[in-house]
């Protein structure tokens, strides 16, 4: 009963998701073809979050693994072709949002939309790929670039993608990790070795302590909500570091087992709410205080790292006052996780969007890692720095190379990296970086070609990225269905290519998870599109039309093939060639990374790192806004109204004493206004820190400045200071 979050039986009466009904949902969605949709849930690897899966099971507990996400992405991979007549004149269906667009149906052949024409006609794929293939080879190699989204993408994909992309004589390939956790693969490669989560998910479950910093996986990976009911029920305690004190975080009724759907888990016992941007001081005041109090494990540090005296000196010189100040929670906050850390003999760190979606994304990773490094959080069980991931995809995206700045393997972009894949490969592989995604648009590319993807959805600023995308004079959309950015005007010509799902691919296919897991995903029986291809059949005929001199160098004869070439181009993945059937998978590194606190550095040690905590002046009256996720899967919004919050799509999370500061009530409309543009708004009062708001994402991005990145890994900053202005009232 110690950790019941309520006597009210289910919950009733509470806010919170209503997991039965999404069941009944998907069930309704899916009428016609629930058969197979079963099969895709039974044996089929699952295609939302990326706590990894075969079939309903995973390898953390011995129950059923199945979530909201998935169910609300099953019907992408079971409804039919659309009706073609739509796309006759676009400016029929231009209106409509995104969810709306997807709902009308499949891709069902390649289609084809010039400059001045109302829409687009049907075509052949020959003739497609021709047209592509010509203006790809005028183009040369710095003209042209290629972004994956990460939902559903198997490894296969990114993998031929990326040699694709390298045939054709550039590096400007990118995926959804850049605007997600690339600054985690920055930081922790640079202090550990190792570019990747260091545990496992059953490393949370007995572990002393976990600590989640700007992450909120109640909403993103719904069945670690399960995990952490199995941890609280083995005297794991949780922290969580966040600008808003996240309702699912508090208390979550986990719907397949019989105590929590019946009385709720209370999950967190401690909460510190900080400001935007403030986790580098509040952080660095944590481990301020582990020092004075000598929590920190002074055998471990001197034995296995460097770089901390020098972080020592460093943190002596700022006050308390000024690490509260900046960070927005007090001393005695700083004090209380740092005493729940030294109080730890093991703790798994946690982070996502909301440490690195910022212009100092890196050294906030690094701010964590350093207070993980002064327990030795790491390389033993129980223990671990993770990363987790919000999507099936895109933890095998930039290991298989399909990212601007790295090749296969995390290998960096050099002469000498390159002259590797050359010699593995037989054709020149760059040896320059590439453009990343946001660079891409900010570019004169003469083909741009998405893989799923929606740079209106996912980049700051839509009106520069709509205009920049209709400049491009050719964009080719690979996909399964339609988005908004595919109804940009042409610069010249729009192709759309229609793609098989995960599910459809002969041969079967492989994702990796959060956990470095590698598990194969069969071939689901059920109902085809026709003239649906394989993606990685896609880019890799692309590549050998336009290069027909190295065209067998580049095209294959199905996934077994490619795995094959993955074994051999990244070495911690060889065992890929020999997952064949549902449940096959290999974890890379094994459970655990730098097991034995053996650190795959030059010099075998980890790294701590000297941090900067950012200034966070900015003039009065005036708020900081981040963005957020609802009921939703990235950019995908499944509904108007988040059920763990209540709050609307329009609405702006707004701490109560600033509301009554401003004379704002519940519901009450208002402008937020940026330096790039403006929101209109309802007033929804929220546990949020003071001074700081919460915007829905993509919505809020209109406010988000697109020349702000990170220094190495080039993630936008999604945060902006903005003002709030109530509307003028109704006359």
């Amino acid at each position: 009963m110690r950790n019941w979050a309520s006597l009210k039986p289910f919950g009733l009466g509470e806010q919170k998701p209503n997991n039965y009904l999404e069941i009944w949902k998907a069930f309704r969605e899916n009428r016609g073809q629930r058969r197979f949709a079963w099969r895709i849930l039974r044996d089929g690897a699952c295609d939302g979050c990326a706590l990894g899966t075969s079939g309903m099971h995973d390898w953390t507990m011995d129950e059923i693994h199945l979530c909201n996400v998935r169910l609300r992405l099953l019907r992408l991979n079971t409804m039919p072709a659309l009706d073609i007549r739509l796309l006759a004149d676009v400016s029929e269906i231009s209106g409509k949002s995104s969810a709306e667009l997807r709902d009308l149906g499949r891709l069902p052949y390649p289609m084809i939309r010039r400059a001045g024409e109302p829409g687009f006609t049907r075509i052949g794929w020959d003739e497609a790929l021709d047209l592509a293939a010509d203006r790809l080879r005028r183009a040369g190699s710095d003209r042209f670039g290629m972004y994956m989204t990460s939902r559903g993408e198997p490894n296969e994909n990114y993998f031929a993608a990326q040699k694709a992309v390298r045939a054709l004589g550039g590096n400007s390939i990118d995926n959804a990790a850049r605007v997600c956790h690339s600054p985690s693969t920055f930081a922790l490669k640079g202090a550990l070795g190792v570019a990747a989560t260091t545990c496992s998910y059953t490393d949370w479950i007995g572990s002393d302590l976990i600590v989640f910093i700007g992450s909120n996986v109640a909403n993103n990976q719904p069945v670690a909500m399960k995990y952490l009911y199995h941890a609280k029920k083995k005297g794991t305690k949780v922290a969580v570091v966040n600008t808003y004190r996240e309702p699912g975080m508090d208390r979550y009724w986990v719907p397949s087992n019989l105590e929590s759907a019946v009385f709720g888990t209370q999950i967190t016992d401690r909460f510190f709410l900080v400001n935007v941007g403030g986790d580098i001081a509040f952080l660095s005041g944590a481990l301020k205080h582990m020092i004075d109090n000598k929590w920190v494990d002074r055998d471990f540090v001197d034995a296995h790292t460097v770089g901390f005296p020098e972080l020592e000196a460093a943190l002596a010189e700022r006050s308390f006052e000024e690490l509260a100040a900046v960070s927005g929670a007090s001393s005695q906050d700083m004090l209380e996780l740092a005493r729940m850390l030294g109080e730890a003999r093991t703790a798994v760190l946690v982070w996502s969007m909301g440490v690195t979606q910022h212009e100092f994304g890196e050294d906030n990773v690094r701010a964590i890692v350093n207070l993980g490094l002064s327990k030795g959080f790491v390389g033993h069980e129980k223990s671990g720095l993770m990363p987790i991931r919000g999507h099936s995809g895109v933890q095998g995206g930039a290991e298989m190379g399909a990212y601007s700045t790295a090749l296969p393997g995390g290998l960096a972009v050099t002469p000498e990296n390159a002259a590797k894949f050359r010699d593995l490969w037989g054709f020149e592989v760059p040896a320059e970086p590439g453009l990343t995604a946001p660079q891409m648009l900010d570019g004169d590319l003469d083909v741009l070609i998405s893989s799923g993807g929606n740079f209106l959805e996912v980049l700051p600023d839509p009106a520069h990225s709509r205009e920049r995308l209709a400049r491009i004079p050719l964009r080719v959309h690979i996909d399964i269905c339609l988005s908004s950015q595919m109804l940009v005007e042409p610069g010249e010509t729009v192709l759309l290519l229609p793609a098989q799902t995960r599910y459809e691919m002969i041969g079967g296919v492989t994702a990796t998870s959060t956990e470095r897991r590698i598990i194969f995903s069969p071939e689901i029986p059920g109902p085809r599109v026709p003239e649906a291809w394989p993606e990685w059949k896609i880019t890799t005929e692309l590549a050998a039309r336009a290069r027909p001199e190295i065209a067998a160098l580049v095209r294959y004869t199905g996934t077994p093939q490619i795995r094959e070439d993955i074994a051999r181009a990244v070495p911690a993945y060889q065992g890929i060639e020999t997952l064949t059937a549902k449940g096959d998978n290999l974890q890379y590194g094994g459970p655990l990374l730098c097991r034995g606190w053996n650190f795959p550095t030059p010099d075998g040690k980890a790294h701590f790192s000297l941090v900067e905590v950012p200034a966070m002046d900015r003039p009065d009256g005036t708020f900081v806004v981040s963005t957020r996720r609802g009921k939703q899967f990235n950019s995908m919004v499944h509904e108007q109204r988040d059920s763990l919050t209540g709050a609307t799509r329009e609405a702006v999370l707004m701490n109560p004493l600033d509301a009554d500061r401003l004379g704002l009530s519940d519901g009450d409309r208002v402008t937020l206004r940026s330096a790039r543009g403006e929101l209109s708004c309802r007033v929804s009062r929220a546990p949020v820190a003071p001074g700081n708001l919460q915007v829905h994402w993509p919505e809020g991005e209109v406010l988000i400045d697109r020349t702000k990145h990170s220094p190495q890994a080039g993630i936008p900053d999604f945060n902006a200071v903005v003002t709030v202005e109530p509307a003028a009232p109704r006359s």
